[in-house]
């Protein structure tokens, strides 16, 4: 196996370097050695900005829907599908379980019993960029209440508690769940369309164009294949209103074939990782640069060193 010396930063508070998803994932092909002086670097967005100080191969993990930035990092894993070799698709959602979203021999009338509430919806904040979504929530509030439970709108006197496990539980009852991206834009597909097939709701979805090549369009109302939002508000109240109709939904599957889509492969990313591994590169915070009046200078962690 080749022997990889990796760390992470910039991920959330209390991100666990030993149990995440890129750590069991590059296990299985590699001699992952957790160090601080890396010769190869994970980061993300939601830190301080700790990668700065490394100076090793850097690999940034964009959770939103940025274009990567090869000024800071070697290579990167976004939601864009890009003619670069330096950059990976790989939306957010493949973080999840895949095997969660498979229908096999499921008892429909249960489900359709533990449907007690109408439609959820979870978001952070609502401002000028969330127009789209903050409009049609309240727009479908005039025909039932809608009911918020993140900081966004919130309407419950409550927000619900951070995690996976805590967005399932309290998804579940509903018959609807509002999965609006922060933004529309092509590639950029979140764990909000997953996060409630999860847990049986329906998902109401609007942000990329071209969702339907990732997922079945028939088990979820797509924002895109309705003229106006009255005209896909007037199919939610037909669904609601007739539990048959509602139900063609939920016995779609929700992958193509029921086969997780190609972004789920654990081999297409460990053969990316394995690339990465293999090609000797000169890091970009190894490279000479302008020392430019008010820029922050890091003090390097480590040296640039061949890791082969």
């Amino acid at each position: 196996m080749i022997k990889v010396r990796l760390d992470f930063s910039d991920f959330w508070p209390g991100f666990p370097k030993t149990n995440n998803f890129f750590y069991h994932l590059l296990r299985e092909r590699f001699d992952v050695q957790l160090c601080d002086c890396p010769d190869f670097l994970i980061f993300s967005d939601l830190g301080q900005h700790v990668h700065r100080v490394h100076n090793c191969v850097k690999i940034h993990f964009e959770v939103e829907s940025f274009a990567p930035n090869f000024k800071v990092c070697d290579y990167s894993f976004t939601c864009r599908q890009m003619d670069d070799p330096r950059n990976f698709r790989m939306p957010i959602y493949v973080l999840r379980d895949p095997r969660t979203l498979l229908k096999d021999n499921e008892d429909l009338a249960q489900t359709l019993a533990a449907k007690t509430r109408f439609c959820s919806f979870l978001a952070s904040y609502a401002n000028k960029k969330t127009r789209v979504r903050n409009e049609f929530f309240h727009k479908l509030c005039k025909y039932k209440k809608v009911d918020s439970g993140g900081r966004a709108l919130n309407n419950l006197g409550y927000v619900v508690p951070p995690g996976v496990a805590a967005k399932q539980e309290w998804l579940k009852p509903y018959k609807f769940n509002l999965a609006f991206e922060n933004a529309s834009a092509p590639d950029y597909t979140t764990e909000k369309i997953v996060d409630a097939m999860q847990a049986r709701v329906m998902p109401i979805y609007w942000g990329n164009p071209g969702v339907a090549r990732e997922f079945n369009p028939k088990s979820f109302l797509n924002y895109f294949d309705f003229p106006d939002d009255e005209a896909l508000i007037e199919k939610i109240i037909e669904l609601d209103q007739n539990d048959a109709k509602y139900m063609e939904y939920m016995r779609q599957p929700y992958f193509h074939n029921n086969q997780p889509n190609e972004f789920f492969s654990r081999e297409r990313l460990l053969d990316q990782f394995e690339k990465i591994f293999t090609t000797p590169i000169t890091p970009v915070s190894a490279r000479p640069y302008r020392l430019q009046i008010g820029r922050w200078i890091p003090v390097r962690k480590n040296r640039p060193r061949n890791p082969f």
